[in-house]
């Protein structure tokens, strides 16, 4: 192969190809994934999902993938309670530690809150905003 194809857009049977390929290498450097996912929603007053938290637990860490909370949910301590939440499940799993990353300089203020420290940043990532990686160890 002399020249290599490049395109916007990824067919869902290539994405599911690397990621098997991707998972099954990493089973052997790593061993087998004990990997679950992890939901919390938040839904209105119609039943419908506005929020909440996206991630999963596997090889003893749990990982926020997404954490959203609803303006009519904002400054009553919801990311913190979101959180606790999955921090209390993870600890279940075995978990020996969380950690999220965000853009949102409000949303780190309040992951440090919850006791997460910055262990990773792009200073001015995009238009003046930094993004940082936390950790927090149970």
């Amino acid at each position: 192969m002399d020249e290599l194809e490049l395109s916007d857009s990824v067919p869902a049977e290539a994405e599911g190809t690397i990621l098997a390929s991707l998972k099954a290498h990493n089973d052997v450097m790593l061993g087998q994934t004990d990997r679950r996912n992890l939901f919390i929603p938040l839904t209105d007053n119609h039943g419908h999902i506005d929020g909440g938290l996206v991630g999963y637990t596997g090889r003893g860490w749990l990982y926020v993938e997404m954490l959203f909370v609803p303006e009519r949910l904002r400054r009553q301590g919801m990311a913190g309670k979101l959180l606790q939440c999955a921090e209390q499940e993870a600890r279940a799993r075995g978990c020996i530690g969380a950690y999220i990353d965000t853009i949102n300089p409000d949303a780190r203020s309040a992951y440090e809150r919850q006791g997460y420290e910055v262990f990773g940043r792009i200073d001015d990532f995009t238009r003046g905003f930094d993004i940082t990686w936390m950790i927090k160890r149970f």
